[in-house]
């Protein structure tokens, strides 16, 4: 959201885990050679990628959705041109620009997109030969990107602009995308780090990076199409998805008691206990920094602070303007339990129609008028009648990452004792149910034997 919380966390994301790029590539002496030019360098050697990636969700940032209530048929959507509470706005909207003076006369540039990997010189999902010259292959590739030369700055023709690093020393250095590579902009969305769903892919927090996994390890794309699972906050896709079952079996346990929960259970539920990252955000109150800017009021916790609240999900999502979360029960024989981060947003509500209304970002970010921002964004979407009223909205986020190491996983006791983290009656079960499934009886013997065997 704001230019320099992505600065930020460039830096920041030095220190997380990074793969290592074995052997030289192939092209290194063309480059060595003829320097880097960009996309056109990388097409010497992989011809077509480059128009191929502008069909892909990472340029779009948007895709036709099948999963999800209330949307338009054959409309793509995503941070292109979607509007919800944890970001309130959209490319569309918050598109790079310079926003106005503070009271101290000073300015800067911002932009939702500015974790595009273009240079904003075409707009977000842009087509043609002059979009595809403009894609930065090398914030994902390259082991040696320098992420300082990848700031906002004005053109010649006043247009803002990201600038790259095309060096050559950073084109000699290209293999598979690392952690950092991904983190970049991935831990850095939702306005700041660790903000949206607020999971860290280190070693100390996730036990496939401890064991020298990055992300491409299970979000191996093909094509540059990157499989992803149906969290029921994240909308767009490249149409492959993904899902525990790629890398472990139906039966991944030696126990068979736990090998049959897998029928009901999914393995996050166990497997990932804790997240954090901001739960609550209030969009109609903006608070001063010490810079003089402004910013949405936001309350945070830290990475493994935030229990999950559990719930049925069938894969498929409830949308309306109040509540964006799972669908599913226990009886419609599709779904299993997961956990989500539940986080909740204060924005405007159009009284017009009930519809949420985006927000343009310059002006609340320099002088905190929240309306002001309003009436702009309205009017860049061609919305003529405005009405805005106060209002919260629900949102579900999957926790799919930061998987725990095997002691800390949830056994027995976590879900079955009387004070258990899950609400049996709140899941659907009756309380007769609920009495058996919270009583010892079901599992003391195994609880106490892995007592002893720890002691």
């Amino acid at each position: 959201m704001i230019v320099t919380r992505y600065v930020a966390a460039f830096l920041g994301v030095m220190l997380i885990v990074a793969t290592s790029y074995a052997k030289e590539h192939e092209g290194s002496e063309y480059i060595k050679e003829n320097g880097y030019e960009g996309p056109k360098t990388c097409e010497e050697c992989h011809p077509g990628t480059a128009k191929a990636f502008l069909e892909t969700v990472h340029w779009k940032h948007a895709s036709k959705v099948d999963h999800v209530d209330n949307l338009k048929a054959g409309q793509e959507y995503g941070m292109k041109n979607r509007i919800y509470t944890m970001c309130n706005a959209n490319d569309i909207v918050n598109n790079l620009k310079e926003i106005p003076p503070n009271e101290a006369g000073k300015t800067k540039f911002s932009g939702c997109n500015t974790c595009h990997p273009g240079d904003q010189s075409v707009e977000v999902g842009a087509t043609g030969p002059e979009a595809e010259e403009t894609i930065d292959c090398l914030i994902c590739h390259s082991s040696k990107y320098d992420f300082s030369k990848r700031k906002a700055v004005k053109a010649k023709d006043g247009k803002i602009i990201m600038t790259q690093d095309r060096s050559t020393e950073a084109a000699l250095n290209v293999g598979r995308p690392s952690t950092k590579n991904c983190m970049v902009c991935h831990e850095s969305a939702g306005g700041g780090a660790l903000f949206k769903r607020g999971f860290s892919m280190t070693k100390e927090a996730d036990v496939h990076a401890a064991k020298g996994l990055v992300c491409v390890d299970c979000h191996e794309a093909k094509g540059h199409l990157f499989p992803s699972g149906k969290d029921p906050n994240n909308w767009a896709n490249d149409g492959v998805y993904m899902t525990c079952s790629g890398c472990h079996t139906d039966k991944p346990h030696k126990d068979d008691d736990y090998n049959r929960h897998t029928t009901n259970i999914a393995c996050q539920t166990c497997h990932i206990p804790k997240t954090g990252g901001a739960f609550a955000k209030d969009f109609t109150k903006w608070t001063k920094l010490s810079n003089g800017f402004y910013e949405p009021s936001t309350l945070k916790k830290e990475v493994n602070e935030t229990t999950p609240v559990y719930a049925w999900y069938n894969l498929t999502v409830s949308n309306t303007p109040h509540f964006i979360g799972p669908k599913g029960s226990r009886s419609d024989g599709k779904s299993k339990i997961y956990p989500f981060k539940v986080y909740q947003g204060k924005a405007y509500y159009n009284k017009v129609d009930g519809q949420l209304l985006s927000m343009d970002f310059a002006e609340p970010m320099a002088t905190g008028d929240t309306l002001a921002g309003v009436t702009c964004a309205a009017k860049t979407l061609g919305i003529e009648k405005i009405e805005p009223v106060p209002g919260w909205q629900t949102t579900y986020f999957g926790s799919n990452h930061q998987v725990a190491p095997k002691n800390k996983a949830l056994t027995c006791a976590n879900c079955h004792a009387i004070n258990g983290i899950l609400n049996f009656k709140a899941l659907g079960y009756n309380d007769k149910e609920a009495e058996k499934l919270t009583s010892p009886a079901i599992y003391f013997d195994k609880v106490f034997k892995i007592q002893q065997e720890n002691e």
